[in-house]
């Protein structure tokens, strides 16, 4: 229970070693091919790029958390995020991020989103303590 006595959410994820070169993470009816092979796997996530993918979920799931609240109309969104990892000690030492919205709705209405999605994001909030999270919210500039 939290402070306000509501349950606490619990996460379950399955991670197996299936040879030297291939890992797998199951939760629910899913599977994520893991690139675990020293030499990398181009056919899998490497964990770093499993982050940048948690964070990128986080914020598309944030945004559609809050579009029927607030009554925001869009038609995609698209989310581009870079890290860049430190070597000593290893860790991801910043993460940039674009986000892209298909929408009519006002540049107002777009910082609210934005806010919103950093406000209320568990990944969100998780990474932005130990690392330089920074990045933008902007619209899609339409294509002729």
């Amino acid at each position: 229970m939290d402070r306000r006595g509501a349950a606490k959410m619990q996460f379950d994820v399955v991670a197996t070693r299936l040879s030297a070169h291939a890992s797998e993470a199951r939760c629910k009816q899913a599977d994520i091919a893991l690139d675990t092979d020293l030499a990398g796997n181009p056919d899998a996530f490497n964990p770093a790029e499993l982050l940048l993918a948690a964070l990128s979920a986080c914020m598309i799931k944030g945004i559609e958390r809050v579009t029927p609240i607030l009554k925001f109309e869009l038609r995609g969104v698209e989310v581009f995020v870079q890290g860049v990892r430190q070597d000593v000690p290893p860790r991801m030492e910043s993460i940039t991020y674009e986000i892209v919205v298909d929408t009519d709705e006002s540049d107002r209405r777009l910082e609210l989103l934005h806010d919103n999605v950093k406000k209320f994001g568990t990944v969100f909030n998780t990474v932005a303590p130990g690392t330089e999270l920074s990045g933008i919210l902007r619209r899609k500039v339409p294509t002729s």
